[in-house]
């Protein structure tokens, strides 16, 4: 079984505490954007819920502001993307456009992640850095260079696969069936990955004799 080789020992934080630390953060930019989405799709249609993701994202940043903390980057990035699409939306008078432009960003995605699974710093761990403080030996060492290379293959795969599925229904179906097959089916998979990610990294730390 392989071990650190550092001179003092490194305990990496339970499992709960680093999924304590990366929650608000998923929250926030990932989930309840989408949530929202939906709560607006319910209430008002598509304009309502187009509405109600913006009025979120740009909400979540002007509090910051008006507190006068720090906004993060991601959701200055989900500030910039929800933008975008509201522009282009309005521009071509069609909603398909508010989820085109995420959907060419998860080929991007995809294509970063399969790119960059030799390199030494693969995209996704700089990613999972944000979520999940590491220290740097832990990070360095082969058995986890490893684990990110496999999940590197894993997340630009399935992100390539959740974009031909969403870019196939987005022309072929209609909006209203688009919004409840594509957000089932990407949920499932993601989610699977997701799990499957979760268990890898537990048996990675096992075999660096960490303290998950």
């Amino acid at each position: 079984m392989a071990v650190l080789t550092a001179p003092h020992a490194v305990v990496m934080p339970r499992m709960s505490a680093i999924l304590r630390h990366a929650a608000p953060r998923v929250l926030e930019s990932m989930i309840m954007p989408v949530a929202s989405f939906y709560l607006g799709l319910i209430v008002a249609g598509i304009p309502g819920g187009i509405a109600a993701m913006v009025l979120w994202v740009y909400g979540g940043a002007g509090w910051r502001l008006v507190k006068r903390s720090d906004v993060p980057g991601s959701v200055l990035l989900a500030a910039l993307m929800v933008t975008v699409r509201l522009v282009l939306a309005v521009v071509f008078h069609d909603p398909k456009w508010f989820f085109l432009i995420p959907t060419l960003g998860i080929f991007c995605a995809s294509a970063t992640f399969l790119c960059t699974t030799r390199a030494r710093r693969p995209m996704l761990q700089r990613v999972a850095a944000d979520l999940v403080p590491m220290p740097d030996e832990v990070q360095r060492h082969p058995l986890m260079r490893r684990f990110f290379a496999r999940q590197s293959l894993l997340w630009g795969g399935a992100q390539l696969l959740n974009g031909t599925f969403t870019l196939w229904m987005l022309f072929h179906e209609a909006m209203g069936v688009f919004l409840v097959v594509r957000t089932t089916g990407v949920a499932l998979l993601l989610g699977g990955v997701a799990l499957g990610s979760v268990l890898d990294f537990r048996r990675t730390l096992g075999a660096l004799q960490l303290r998950p």
